[in-house]
């Protein structure tokens, strides 16, 4: 059987610790110390991270239209396992 695209799966950091490594890859990238092979390999992981954190934040975005759209009040909600 294939394995589904990594693409597709759950992010796995939180956001916080996303960012962190976003801001240290800028910060490699910015060096001027890395080979080309090196300050591409840190870019991809960079557009990863970003994806993971865009998916988060449009976790977040969708919970809180669900509270304040919900007749129920914030019970209503579950909240989801991270």
């Amino acid at each position: 059987m294939a394995k589904a695209p990594a693409a597709a799966a759950a992010p796995t950091l939180g956001f916080d610790e996303i960012l962190s490594k976003l801001r240290e890859s800028v910060e490699q990238l910015e060096s001027g110390e890395l080979s080309l092979e090196q300050s591409l390999a840190v870019y991809e992981r960079g557009v990863g991270l970003a994806r993971e954190g865009q998916t988060l934040l449009d976790g977040a975005q969708k919970r809180v239209e669900l509270l304040v759209n919900s007749s129920d009040g914030p019970a209503a909600v579950p909240f989801a396992e991270e």
